[in-house]
């Protein structure tokens, strides 16, 4: 049965698609069966995966058709060209379901933030992993994708207003431990694009660990890195697009801590 994860930040420009991507192939290359699912209407998962936009519409089936029900999880799912690793992609059409879901949930609040879910569900014992890269916003997607999962991962990078924004994040998940998924947990926070050449980063770094206990924190940073940048625009992992890198290097090391924290 999976661990099911969703890499999560309201704020955009965090490295939380990079993160998605990196962490999913980076699982792959350690064994574990894993399925990336793109939850991001901007839909970067999926072109960080080889899909290219032109590709992109031919997809005929996509986690809109799953959230809205209308396809079977597994019908949506798409095998990549990297080791151990699935796709269910998305497009800009998943834009759509987050009025379409309020429209189609009216009477019941809950029922419109569990959809993913019981999607989910239906594919878990399939893979090792469900990685979950949700989209930058507390609306209604979402939400979806903080019902779905087990634990969370946060990609914060280090600049002055990373602290608010997580700190809405956190009420966020509160909210929804009261309300549809109990057993949700913070897995950790990763600094990304860390520069510690900066003094802004090593300031910022320096409040967040003041504010929140060690454990609550990654080990493995995520260093500001050109081969990182370039990846996705080659359509693959740093992994497979500079397995040499320092980007490379620091991915590998967070999968084998995420896989150590799960033990």
């Amino acid at each position: 049965m999976a661990q099911i994860i969703t890499i999560a930040n309201q704020k955009g420009g965090v490295a939380k698609t990079t993160t998605s991507i990196n962490l999913s192939a980076a699982l792959g290359k350690l064994g574990k069966r894993v399925l990336l699912a793109d939850i991001d209407p901007q839909g970067n998962s999926t072109t960080g995966l080889g899909i290219r936009a032109a590709d992109k519409k031919q997809l005929k089936i996509t986690s809109y058709d799953v959230i809205m029900g209308s396809a079977r999880p597994r019908d949506a799912i798409i095998k990549t060209k990297f080791d151990n690793v699935w796709l269910m992609p998305a497009t800009q059409e998943l834009a759509q379901a987050e009025i379409r879901l309020i429209s189609k949930c009216r009477e019941d609040d809950d029922n419109k933030t569990i959809q993913l879910r019981k999607a989910i569900v239906q594919i878990k014992d399939d893979y090792d992993f469900v990685i979950i890269d949700a989209l930058p916003s507390l609306g209604v997607l979402a939400l979806n994708t903080l019902a779905a999962c087990d634990h969370i991962i946060v990609p914060m990078q280090c600049e002055p207003y990373s602290l608010e924004g997580v700190a809405e994040l956190f009420a966020t998940i509160k909210r929804v431990k009261r309300s549809t998924n109990k057993s949700l947990q913070i897995l950790g926070i990763v600094f990304t694009m860390t520069d510690k050449r900066l003094m802004i980063n090593r300031d910022v770094m320096k409040t967040i660990r003041r504010q929140f206990p060690e454990d609550a924190l990654f080990a493995t940073e995520i260093p500001r890195n050109v081969k990182i940048a370039e990846a996705p625009s080659h359509g693959e992992p740093i992994l497979y697009y500079a397995p040499d890198s320092k980007g490379a290097d620091a991915y590998l090391k967070l999968s084998k801590e995420v896989l150590k924290r799960l033990k």
